[in-house]
Parts: structure tokens; C-alpha cells; sequence
């Protein structure tokens, strides 16, 4: 089974060089899998335009052949749903997106990402950007509870999986190797579960 192109998306501050989208991103390149994972500017600054710009360069320059997957981590999340709800170019829609720990739409205690919340959030958009989207919470997450990230999965109509104990889902809450991710990048393999 060949594996897909994966694209994977930081957010705020970027992924140091524990965090599991390196590992993940490790895994898929050394069974033979093309990756990005692209260092967005100013990472501890972002501007939401920047970051669309760069995203979509990246998007554009994925194969048209072959499954194209996302996997959008954190601010990340709340930037590919900016991407969907703006003008929208059909050669850039990609086949799975997994959204994995999105800040709240509405999170007010962090002014660096201010520009990327109250993103537009409804069903057609989120199928016209990828045919298939997941949404990833952890339990205890301070940008985004439970009742939440189930408001956003409600609005989107997408499945979300819930990970007991996840938190933010990064080095600090222990996800440095997660093989449940790199499942469903490989398989699209469901739910997610605890590393």
C-alpha cells in the first residue's frame, strides 16, 4: 500500500524537535512516504495571511495523482478552516484532513492568535477543502474544552475523537511518538487513541 503525500501543519511557535508531528513525519519518510512539513514565518508572531499564502503554495504543490492528506495541529487547525471558508481553488481540496487540538473558535486568552479566530465554520465549507475531516481533542486542554471542540465537530459534521487525559496534545502533554496518528495516515484508521 503505497502511503499518501501528507502535509503537516504547526501551530503556534512551531513543532520543536520532540513533538510527534517530527516523529510522525520521521515515520512516513522512512517507510517511503513524501512529506512537508513546512516551517510557517514568523511562528511566534503569525499573520493569517501570511500563513494562508504559505499554506496554499504548499498545497499547489502537491502531486494532483496519488491520496493527499493534511494533518493541521493546534493554530494550524484554526488556519485550514480560515482556508476553506475563503476563495477557494478546486486543485487545492485534498482527501483527509485531520484537525488535532484546534484552539477554540472564540479563545480569548492568547492575543498572538487573534487574527485567526471566528472562522467561518459549517459543513459545505469543510467538504469543499477535503473530502474527509477528523477532529482530535484532549481531554483538559486549556484552549479548548470538550463541549467546545464538540460544538465544532457538531459544526463542521465531522467525527471527533476524544483522547482521556490528552490535554493540548504536544510534548507537554506527553505526544512525542503517537502510532495512532501515523495510523491514520496510512490507513485512515479509526478513532485515534492515546499514544
Amino acid at each position: 500500500m503505497s502511503l499518501p503525500h501528507t502535509l503537516i501543519l504547526h501551530g503556534l511557535g512551531g513543532s520543536g524537535p520532540e513533538h510527534w508531528q517530527n516523529w510522525l513525519a520521521g515515520e512516513l519518510a522512512h517507510h517511503g512516504g513524501v512529506v512537508d512539513l513546512p516551517r510557517f514565518s514568523s511562528p511566534d508572531a503569525p499573520r493569517l495571511s501570511a500563513w494562508l499564502d504559505e499554506l496554499r503554495s504548499h498545497l499547489a504543490a502537491m502531486p494532483a495523482s496519488g491520496e493527499r492528506v493534511v494533518v493541521a495541529h493546534s493554530l494550524a487547525a484554526l488556519l485550514w478552516l480560515h482556508h476553506a471558508a475563503g476563495s477557494f481553488d478546486e486543485s487545492l481540496r485534498v482527501d483527509r484532513v485531520l484537525l488535532v487540538a484546534p484552539p477554540a473558535p472564540d479563545f480569548d486568552g492568547e492575543p498572538l492568535i487573534a487574527e485567526f479566530l471566528h472562522p467561518e465554520v459549517g459543513p459545505t465549507l469543510a467538504r469543499r477543502a477535503a473530502v474527509s475531516t477528523r477532529l482530535v481533542a484532549g481531554e483538559g486542554d486549556h484552549y479548548c474544552t470538550l463541549a467546545q471542540a464538540k460544538e465544532l465537530a457538531e459544526g463542521l459534521r465531522v467525527d471527533l475523537d476524544v483522547i482521556v487525559g490528552g490535554a493540548h496534545l504536544n510534548v507537554d502533554a506527553g505526544y512525542g511518538e503517537w502510532p495512532a496518528v501515523l495510523k491514520w495516515v496510512r490507513s485512515g484508521r479509526v478513532p485515534l487513541t492515546p499514544r
